[in-house]
């Protein structure tokens, strides 16, 4: 046993060597690793604010889904490429975001998610773009995609349903994008825009005039289109259009579309309305009323009796009573000519030199008159003169 207690001694401090060896070159190792990066400029009393590279040694990663209660996949793999290429990534003027300036205090390991469906989580998580676009946020709180959440509807749109997440760009670049967002919710509504005069000529022909959903409807503060208010002001937003002489005359269109309409019974009685009290009702046509709404189709200059074909059906909406020959009392948004309106043109000429005749001859006889009464006024002053 002596015999063997020195070789003992030497196995164990062979042993004891070799383990301190393997911890020092472990601590080495370990010392060796950088920590996850911080964003630029961030204090290191504050680790939670982690660079991209952290967040996307796991979210670059191919197949990675989150599966909710409800049985719905979100997919967790994030493209580096197309969140650089967002409207957030390295192309941004103003400096590109990081993760963690949306999601706020994610550091591994996540917290634990008590959502059940994929559009609660979109809920719990769109309201972080308000650190930032807080002017936009609180407009659309104020719009009618607002006053739907509060009342429950939970499918009304929130920013991300319109600008994206992680792969935003301009909301009209091309143009034609505004109104494809709109439709991804207003579908119906976008099959008859699209096949309009408007939305042929944006979805067509990328024509930088045609209207957008956004240009009558508004872009975070949407207001209700069914109210009177909107509907007693409907006329001013055509008029952006119709009454701008630059843009009609590409299209040889008359700018006289809205004067002529505020001239007639139905323009100036919805003008009143407006200028009275424009949130109440009034039943005087407005341009959709004639023209459609989202449905407009093209009317060629002049061509007023292939409008007629379809305007009584229109007339009857407020006259149910009208005949056939009820719409040929319009004479159509455009001046008066002798080729298009012979005796109304007449008409209207013949007036036009009877009352300045009238008034003339009314101030002649007027004059006469005060003339007569300033001599005979005169000369009875001579005779009581030559009397006295």
């Amino acid at each position: 046993m002596r015999k063997r207690l020195p070789i003992l001694v030497i196995m164990l401090g062979c042993a004891l060597l070799t383990l301190a060896v393997l911890l020092a070159s472990a601590g080495e190792s370990q010392a060796q690793t950088p920590e996850p990066t911080l964003v630029e400029g961030a204090q290191q009393d504050n680790p939670v604010k982690l660079s991209n590279a952290y967040c996307l040694l796991c979210h670059s990663q191919p197949d990675q889904v989150w599966t909710l209660p409800s049985q719905e996949k979100i997919s967790l793999t994030i493209d580096p490429s197309v969140l650089d290429n967002s409207v957030h990534g390295s192309a941004n003027a103003k400096g590109a975001l990081q993760c963690a300036d949306c999601h706020v205090d994610y550091r591994f390991p996540h917290p634990v998610q008590t959502v059940q469906t994929a559009r609660q989580f979109t809920l719990l998580r769109y309201a972080a773009c308000r650190s930032c676009h807080e002017d936009q946020y609180t407009r659309s709180q104020d719009g009618v995609h607002g006053a739907a959440l509060r009342a429950g509807h939970t499918e009304a749109a929130v920013c991300v349903d319109c600008h994206g997440a992680h792969d935003i760009h301009k909301p009209d670049v091309p143009r034609e994008r505004i109104s494809l967002t709109c439709g991804k919710c207003h579908g119906a509504i976008f099959e008859q825009y699209r096949t309009s005069v408007h939305g042929a000529a944006l979805l067509g022909e990328s024509n930088p005039d045609v209207p957008t959903c956004i240009d009558c409807h508004g872009v975070h503060d949407i207001n209700n289109p069914t109210t009177a208010l909107f509907r007693v002001r409907s006329p001013e937003l055509c008029a952006q259009c119709h009454a701008n002489a630059e843009v009609m005359t590409k299209y040889n269109i008359s700018t006289d579309v809205f004067n002529t309409y505020l001239t007639d019974f139905h323009g100036s009685t919805t003008a009143l309305f407006e200028q009275q009290d424009p949130t109440v009702a009034t039943n005087k046509a407005v341009c959709y009323d004639c023209h459609g709404v989202h449905n407009i189709q093209p009317v060629e200059a002049g061509k007023v009796n292939a409008v007629r074909e379809n305007l009584l059906t229109a007339c009857r909406q407020c006259h149910p009573d009208a005949t056939d020959n009820f719409p040929a009392a319009w004479i159509g948004h455009y001046p008066v000519t002798a080729d298009a309106h012979p005796a109304l043109s007449l008409a209207t000429n013949t007036y036009n030199l009877l009352l300045p005749g009238a008034l003339g001859l009314m101030a002649i006889l007027i004059g006469t008159d005060v003339i007569r009464r300033v001599r005979g006024r005169a000369g009875r002053n001579r005779q009581k003169e030559a009397q006295q």
